[in-house]
């Protein structure tokens, strides 16, 4: 997709078999706990996601976070210049309930804030890309019992000094 092509969010979102796809990618969890994208990612940890169709003529790859916003809060609700915010801090998450439009200077600003806090997800050590590829590789190891603990363990290991913060909204 060039950078002046319009992404027809409508089209594709109405496609059945792009958003069954699309959940196939994502590990849904509780109401409060994030739900982990398992296909690609960018170098920020973005999810990347391939929607509509290649015979159809539709393919397009997308930002997963905004495919899925607009799936939960309809096509147009990012006019205007918006950005999806996540309330957790990951990137890869696909929680709608961690999920918030805003300007980039929100989203800038929700970063600089909590970048620093000893034991939150911007403090990884790996880095955001490192943390969620090693969230991926813990649910691909993970037998269904030990999921939870799996990604705990996965998450815990970006912080060396064992200190949690919870997301802050």
């Amino acid at each position: 997709m060039s950078s002046g092509e319009r992404v027809p969010w409508a089209a594709l979102l109405a496609d059945g078999e792009t958003v069954a796809r699309y959940w196939s990618h994502v590990l849904r969890r509780g109401p409060h706990e994030c739900w982990w994208w398992t296909g690609g990612l960018t170098d920020t940890a973005h999810a990347t996601f391939r929607a509509g169709s290649h015979t159809r003529g539709t393919s397009r790859v997308v930002p997963a976070h905004l495919f899925g916003f607009r799936l939960a809060n309809g096509v147009d609700t990012l006019a205007g210049g918006l950005v999806v915010r996540h309330t957790c801090d990951e990137p890869p998450c696909q929680s709608p309930a961690h999920w918030l439009a805003g300007t980039r200077g929100d989203n800038n600003r929700d970063a600089a804030s909590r970048r620093r806090l000893a034991g939150h997800a911007l403090a990884d050590v790996r880095g955001a890309a490192g943390r969620a590829r090693a969230v991926q590789a813990a649910i691909a190891a993970a037998r269904p019992e030990e999921l939870d603990a799996a990604i705990a363990a996965a998450l815990a290991a970006g912080n060396p000094s064992g200190t949690h913060q919870d997301a802050l909204f």
